[in-house]
């Protein structure tokens, strides 16, 4: 596990074509408009991309960020301190080896080490697969936030909102990352 760097960002935009594409052939539209690549390199300047390298393959990335996405948490929940994952993708060739389970626990121990009180995320509203998949790690559903009913206004197509307290938790990564700030 490593920090990306901004040598990185095509990597990272080809990464999530190459699950965009998986996804389609799935049946889903998520991540089906392209991801813009300031936005992605801004978030890497960040320090909040972080990858699975297997050599000089990427195997998956994560991003977690103390920074929600607007409208889809209250104000009460956005006051307690919390941690979100964004952008978790597994490459196809590393599926059904539970490395996102593990980045997961990763997300959960690194938000613990840095005094959050939960991990959370929002998933695609109408991808129950993956509901499924997050509920089956420990996740519990917050509440779904569908277009129209965003908390300050604004269309929404992943608002099934989700969390677990955050933990210590035992991760099969070599943890490259610097450590976090406790909040």
């Amino acid at each position: 596990m490593t920090p990306a760097g901004p040598e990185d960002l095509a990597r990272l935009l080809s990464f999530r074509e190459e699950a965009a594409s998986w996804l389609s052939r799935l049946g889903s539209d998520q991540w089906s408009r392209p991801y813009p690549a300031d936005r992605l390199l801004a978030t890497i300047e960040a320090g909040t991309v972080f990858m699975v390298r297997d050599d000089e393959t990427t195997a998956a990335t994560i991003t977690l960020t103390s920074e929600a996405e607007e409208g889809l948490w209250s104000d009460d929940e956005l006051n307690e301190p919390s941690m979100f994952v964004n952008k978790l993708t597994v490459s196809h060739a590393y599926a059904g080896q539970d490395i996102g389970g593990g980045l997961l626990d990763w997300a959960g121990d690194r938000a613990y080490r840095s005094a959050a009180k939960w991990l959370r995320l929002d998933a695609w509203t109408t991808d129950d697969a993956l509901q499924r998949y997050y509920l089956r790690h420990g996740f519990e559903h917050v509440r779904t936030v569908d277009e129209g009913h965003a908390v300050n206004g604004g269309p929404r197509v992943s608002g099934w909102l989700a969390q677990r307290p955050a933990r210590p938790a035992d991760h099969s990564f070599v943890d490259e990352t610097p450590q976090p700030l406790a909040g």
